[in-house]
């Protein structure tokens, strides 16, 4: 649905915040960001009488949002209040029960909605009422729910189905030592909750050997259900050159009472059983987690509306064919869309993505076109999926800063959006946030929700008071600003050098776009340990990842495993993609688009016959295969690939809606007027305390150029100029940071 009526809303939810940038029916553009765990703050200010108070927020909310929700008071846990009232045109709120008259002010405040962040986005941003029915909506939505199930082992019980003999598969594994010279390693415990050997077999080629036999698992499937297993992952040998059994065996457990049911031959249909188990398992583990998220934020939107979601690849999909599997760099796929569109209107067309949000960060290059890998890892899981190839670190803005009796360490822990850093005010640890905030590099009042510099002070006491405890010594507070800062930075620039350098491509060639809340804070610096001399930072860089889903496109994958020797199969290739291109161009229109549908891609997979590693290329027509991987092979490894046989492994076809071609945005502009501050703030920048100039980034014109060091603030952001940096801007509003300036 798509007509005057119809709100087009973007959503990306990450572990600490939900950003939503939305077009009204009248064309107006509306923005904004709360916290993830659905909750909106602010501060009690003013007491009007016995139960109303004036309020400090910037939630811009319809006046019956938040009646009827509960309030809780951060500075005292298990204090709840019921919203009777709510004025926002006055700013006024009222409590039942009336608070103590001796209740200290002003006084930090959590709201939290049992709707969805997204839902509660949705709400904010048309206006609509708790309770009301949303109007009509064009949604597209990236999360990161089953990333964090996933890494906190939150998802559903599985039982794994697996061919007899192979029940202890997954946990033997690849044998791969994770720390070569580590003498105690701990295996993570397998993510399912149980093991049925099933009894059937096929040969290589798919012939059956031996028939599934469903009855001889009655018992164990009853036992499984008796558990409170409902959820199945199948994966048998050779399946995906027979899908059969496991057709079989999977309509076995629906009658039995299973309620998710997920096969490897439909979801990872090649060669390789244990990253094929490996996959299905993760699914089956996480396929209720996100149905059920979906489910919910479906169910609220009103009949008309619709909702696609990012997937792993850069692509959108409708809820109802989402795949969890594909679900595990939906967020960070947004951004890196959002990057892309970002260089190229810039007039850069080499970039690396570098999303810093509040929980991790997100790197990827592109060059004209998406990376993807067809296996990847997501913390502990073994993923055999198309995705883009993102590399995460966990450094971001709410990573916690500690001392661990013998060093100082940044992350891998974060503060998430509950409790938050430290100056949030809810009991939460020292993060880089409350670093940069007593650096000077960012201020209180500029935060879209209240904050105590106090908090963060004392956290950063206690680490101090921990390293004289351990040294005998007295550190400065400076030596730790600068410590930890530089520790999160060269953590962010190692995720750049291994999708950069360790590829074979220099990022000193490249521009790095900076985005995510907290991405134009330590960008200058994350760049010059790269060598890299220009950075990006486009506008609504802090949504960017909400951003880029307007520029993704509906897409489907069609893939065919091959396993042939090139001679063998060149004369049948052009045939092998026409059919997957009407495979993936009638997957896409099942989508229900009306849009015109396109072959973004044709890629091939081939290797020396005897490897196991492979070369993706892309296919032009099947003369050029040989040629083509040996230029590729060449540019890797630095030498003419041995004269063997070259085997085509597999080959894929990407069929996607049209989007917006990228670049011929606003023309760039020279830089030649300084622009004037609007005041100085005090911070600490090269080794030292020193008055910075701040300029509002809406004040700022094509034209203007920014020297470093210097601070630009934004709505929900904030960009930090190093010295020896300059910013000017481009014609299209973005910021170009240059070192050494240009011009």
């Amino acid at each position: 649905m798509s007509d005057s009526t119809t709100w087009k809303i973007c959503i990306d939810t990450g572990g600490t915040f939900t950003d939503c940038v939305a077009t009204a029916p009248d064309g107006s553009e509306h923005r904004v960001k709360i916290l993830s765990s659905s909750a909106l703050r602010g501060t009690l200010v003013q007491r009007l009488n016995g139960d109303c108070f004036h309020l400090q927020q910037n939630w811009r909310a319809a006046a019956d949002l938040i009646t009827g929700m509960h309030l809780r008071l951060l500075d005292a846990p298990g204090t709840i209040y019921r919203v009777a009232d709510f004025d926002p045109d006055d700013n006024s709120i009222c409590l039942s029960p009336a608070p103590p008259r001796d209740l200290p002010l002003p006084a930090l405040f959590e709201i939290r909605s049992e709707e969805e962040a997204p839902i509660l986005a949705a709400r904010l941003v048309t206006g609509t009422a708790a309770g009301a029915n949303l109007p009509a909506i064009e949604m597209r939505l990236a999360t990161t729910r089953g990333t964090n199930a996933l890494l906190e082992r939150k998802g559903v019980p599985v039982a794994l189905f697996i061919t007899r003999g192979h029940g202890d598969l997954l946990i033997i594994g690849t044998q791969q030592r994770p720390d070569l010279f580590a003498l105690n390693i701990r295996k993570p415990a397998p993510l399912y909750a149980a093991v049925v050997e099933v009894p059937e077999r096929l040969s290589a080629q798919g012939a059956v050997l031996q028939p599934v036999d469903t009855e001889a698992l009655r018992a164990q499937v009853q036992e499984c259900l008796t558990r409170g297993i409902r959820s199945a992952a199948i994966a048998l040998l050779h399946s995906y050159r027979n899908p059969a059994h496991e057709q079989i065996l999977a309509d076995f457990l629906r009658n039995a009472g299973f309620e998710h049911v997920s096969c490897s031959a439909e979801l990872a249909p090649f060669i390789r059983i244990l990253p094929r188990a490996a996959t299905t398992v993760v699914d089956a583990y996480l396929g209720p987690v996100i149905g059920d998220y979906l489910h919910n934020v479906t169910r609220t939107l009103s009949p008309g509306s619709t909702l696609h979601v990012m997937t792993s690849s850069g692509g959108l999909v409708q809820a109802k064919n989402y795949r969890a599997k594909d679900s595990l760099l939906s967020g960070p796929a947004g951004g890196v869309a959002g990057a892309a569109f970002s260089g190229m209107a810039a007039g850069y067309d080499k970039i690396i993505a570098f999303d810093m949000g509040g929980t991790s960060t997100d790197v990827s290059r592109f060059e004209g076109e998406y990376e993807y890998v067809f296996e990847h890892m997501v913390g502990d899981a073994h993923l055999m999926s198309p995705a883009l190839a993102i590399e995460t670190v966990a450094a971001g803005g709410g990573s916690v800063c500690q001392f661990d009796g013998h060093r100082l360490r940044v992350g891998p822990e974060s503060a998430g959006a509950d409790p938050g850093p430290a100056c949030y005010g809810a009991g939460g640890p020292l993060t880089i946030t409350d670093i940069n905030l007593l650096a000077g590099r960012l201020a209180a009042e500029r935060f879209g929700i209240p904050v105590r510099p106090q908090a963060a002070r004392a956290a950063l006491q206690q680490i101090i008071e921990a390293l004289q405890q351990h040294s005998g010594e007295k550190t400065a507070p400076e030596a730790l600003l600068s410590g930890f800062l530089a520790i999160a930075n060269e953590r962010m620039a190692e995720a750049i050098r291994h999708i950069s350098l360790r590829r074979g491509y220099d990022p000193a060639e490249y521009a790095l776009v900076a985005f995510g809340g907290a991405g134009g804070q330590n960008a200058c610096a994350v760049a010059g340990l790269l060598g890299m001399r220009t950075v990006i930072v486009p506008p609504d860089a802090s949504l960017l990842s909400a951003v880029g889903l307007r520029y993704a496109a509906i897409e489907r994958f069609a893939e065919r495993q091959i396993l042939q020797p090139l001679n063998a199969v060149k004369d049948r290739l052009d045939a092998i993609f026409s059919e997957l291109k009407n495979e993936a161009v009638l997957a896409v229109q099942s989508e229900g688009t009306h849009q015109p549908v396109t072959v973004r891609r044709r890629m091939i997979t081939v290797r020396l016959v005897g490897q196991d590693s492979s070369l993706a290329l892309d296919y032009r027509d099947a003369s050029s295969v040989r040629e083509d991987f040996s230029a590729e092979y060449r540019r890797i490894y630095g030498h003419q690939p041995p004269d063997r046989v070259v085997e085509v492994e597999s080959v894929r076809v990407v069929a996607a809606t049209k989007v917006g071609q990228y670049g011929g945005g606003a023309v760039d502009v020279a830089a030649k007027d300084p622009a004037v501050p609007t005041m100085h703030q005090r911070g600490w920048f090269a080794q030292r305390w020193q008055s910075v100039p701040v300029f509002e980034r809406e004040a700022l014109q094509p034209g203007m150029y920014v020297p470093g060091p210097a601070l630009i603030y934004e709505q929900h952001s904030a960009v930090v100029i190093e010295a020896g940096w300059r910013a000017r801007v481009h014609g299209n509003g973005s910021l170009i940071l240059e070192n050494p300036p240009v011009g």
